[in-house]
């Protein structure tokens, strides 16, 4: 026991069971209301940030309870300088004047795969795509929000802090990433069919 990992054994457990869209159907085809958190995504110094380790999701437990208690569906985190990090437990992407733009790994959110599967499909796509320091506001005059993440999947954001979003529904541009991403994870794209692994 302490704080010292050299020579404790390692010990894995791997557990799989059916699990539905993990903020709902209705999110799904929707949208979500998303607010931003009174807490901040940690500091990119305070540890291995890339990693996704346990240790540091009480952070994003406390941004969804909040949110939650709130009456949101997700919390958006910003980082300690004020930029726009990611949601609690999904990467977040935001389309303004035809580009669309997620943060950059240096405002701490996770190097998610879900997050290059959408960045590879924009560049099949032919969508015009950027990395940066998004600031709370650009999420107020956004034509579209949509979050991801292997359990979020391609979620729309229809409102941000009572604020909707573009029309307040699924935008056209989060409606062909999410359905071109489904096409690939069901196995109906043979050119991404490299990144699949078929389990029977």
């Amino acid at each position: 026991m302490g704080l010292n990992p050299k020579g404790v054994d390692v010990r894995v457990a791997i557990a799989a069971w059916k699990w539905g869209a993990y903020l709902g159907e209705e999110g799904l085809n929707n949208g979500i209301r998303v607010c931003v958190s009174s807490f901040n995504r940690h500091h990119i110094n305070i540890s291995m940030t890339r990693a996704k380790a346990c240790g540091y999701y009480i952070n994003s437990i406390l941004a969804k309870s909040e949110a939650i208690r709130d009456g949101y569906d997700e919390a958006i985190l910003l980082d300690t300088n004020g930029y726009i990090s990611e949601g609690s437990g999904e990467n977040i992407f935001v389309l303004s004047k035809g580009v669309l733009r997620t943060p950059v790994l240096a405002c701490g959110p996770l190097d998610g795969i879900t997050r290059n599967t959408v960045l590879q499909l924009c560049d099949f796509l032919k969508i015009k795509w950027e990395e940066g320091f998004l600031t709370r506001d650009e999420m107020y005059i956004a034509d579209e929000i949509f979050l991801t993440g292997t359990a979020a999947e391609i979620t729309p954001v229809r409102e941000v802090d009572n604020r909707k979003v573009g029309s307040g529904k699924k935008g056209k541009l989060t409606d062909l990433i999410q359905k071109n991403f489904f096409d690939i994870v069901g196995g109906n794209k043979p050119k991404f069919k490299k990144w699949l692994t078929e389990v029977d």
